[in-house]
């Protein structure tokens, strides 16, 4: 896993906390000073708990976990999109994402929610099969806004097949569902962690700006370039335990056609 500098997180705009009268009391931990109203993140902490999150993140890519990324604030929307699919594009599995509101009852109904998935497949497949000339332009047009409607809110969730083993949450305290139904759905949370959030409800805290484009960019791109190493981990394991098993037929079948030879010599002399 690369190593993040405080340099790279000064140039981000990590540092930036709310102002002082939204502060959350126990988030005092991580404020180094107050500036012109404005409360200053201590970035040794952050990077810290960027570090602590990288490397949980890897160790559970590498054993073949899940997780869902989470930011449906305007800055974080796009840029959750594009490193999520960066991620698939790099053969990385199992990762998926939720930027435009999440759906409660996504972890602690996710039988009922799933639902959904399966039905914006159904209408995919059927918009895309050349059948709709059976049905009005009305009726497709109706068909095609339901699709569209399903695919803003699970479009970036629809293969997930279970509760997921983590949250990646871009603004904890904006995501305030989505933290309550992983705790009680016991979801493991790496979170961006503003001033103004709690940060003993998450797991793997990381104490920084929560609504700059660069903070987002640059902690987003960690945690997922973590995800991606470790996905590497785990089709290197793969790949040695499947040379692994072919050895073991060699030999299972080398063993048998010398014990087949013997068996034969055996009956021949006898």
């Amino acid at each position: 896993m690369r190593d993040i500098t405080l340099e790279e997180l000064l140039e981000a705009g990590c540092h930036f906390g709310h102002q002082v009268n939204r502060r959350n009391p126990k988030a005092d931990e991580f404020i180094f000073e107050e500036r012109s109203n404005i409360h200053i993140i201590n970035l040794e902490k952050s990077r810290e708990g960027l570090i602590n999150a990288g490397k949980f993140l890897l160790d559970l890519s590498s054993k073949n976990g899940s997780i869902v990324v989470v930011g449906t604030k305007r800055q974080a929307k796009q840029i959750v999109e594009d490193e999520v699919e960066r991620a698939r594009k790099s053969e990385a599995k199992n990762i998926f994402y939720v930027n435009s509101r999440w759906v409660g009852g996504t972890l602690t109904n996710f039988s009922e929610v799933s639902k959904n998935f399966k039905k914006l497949k159904e209408l995919n497949e059927f918009l895309n099969s050349g059948k709709t000339s059976e049905y009005t332009k009305r009726e497709v047009l109706l068909f095609d806004r339901e699709r569209n409607k399903l695919k803003e809110f699970y479009g970036g969730i629809v293969d997930l097949e279970g509760v997921p083993d983590a949250l990646v949450i871009i603004g904890t305290h904006l995501e305030d569902t989505a933290v309550r139904e992983a705790i009680s759905s016991k979801v493991t949370t790496v979170g961006i962690v503003d001033t103004n959030a709690d940060p003993t409800t998450i797991d793997y805290p990381i104490p920084a700006n929560d609504d700059a484009v660069g903070s987002i960019k640059l902690i987003t791109n960690f945690l997922v370039d973590a995800w991606i190493e470790g996905a590497g981990v785990a089709n290197k394991n793969l790949e040695a335990k499947a040379a692994e098993e072919e050895k073991e037929k060699a030999i299972a079948a080398a063993k048998a056609k010398k014990e087949k030879a013997a068996a034969i010599n055996r009956k021949h002399n006898s």
